[in-house]
């Protein structure tokens, strides 16, 4: 079981790797991504500034250029998660790919044993294939993409490839919040 569960964690680790390697050369490494990347920062660090110079500021020639600049980093966040798209479907066929092969493999073997019984909506996968009612028993799908989860944030990190903490304190993605929303 011990050899299995450092197994999974080797498969994560090593698919996280693919994952960003595959990343970096459809998006990281265009000009595109790079050239965005950069107004983002840019404009996040501007508007950050000219939020903290100005607070809560009732001129409404302050009000119109924040909101400018609100719109402005809205927008090429929407781009940036556009061109990071044809690489989310690309790891996303790897990944499916993998994950039935190494499902195959795993099916119906105990990983790993839980020091918790999984509450009811997660028991389905947490002990998925697996016969006898130990819940605490864990499959290798629940084991994976706990591991996922968790390693391929740090190897973003590792490589740099996480978004600066200028942009992800202004919301970057396709669901960060509205401009104005929170005043």
């Amino acid at each position: 079981m011990w050899s299995d569960t450092i197994l999974i964690v080797f498969i994560s680790v090593c698919t996280a790797f693919l994952g960003e390697g595959l990343t970096w050369v459809l998006v990281y490494r265009t000009e595109k991504y790079q050239k965005l990347k950069t107004e983002v920062e840019k404009q996040s660090k501007k508007l950050e500034r000219r939020k903290e110079i100005h607070g809560d500021s009732l001129d409404k020639a302050v009000k119109k250029k924040i909101e400018r600049d609100e719109e402005k980093l809205k927008n090429n966040n929407r781009d940036l998660s556009l061109v990071k798209m044809k690489s989310m479907f690309a790891t996303g066929f790897a990944f499916t790919a993998l994950l039935s092969m190494f499902n195959s493999i795993f099916d119906g073997r105990v990983v790993a044993q839980l020091p918790f019984t999984p509450i009811s909506w997660i028991q389905g996968l947490s002990h998925r294939n697996l016969a006898g009612d130990d819940y605490t028993d864990c499959s290798f799908i629940f084991l994976y993409i706990l591991c996922t989860m968790s390693i391929r944030q740090n190897i973003q990190k590792l490589l740099g490839f996480a978004p600066s903490r200028a942009a992800s304190k202004q919301g970057v993605g396709l669901f960060g919040p509205a401009p104005g929303q929170f005043k």
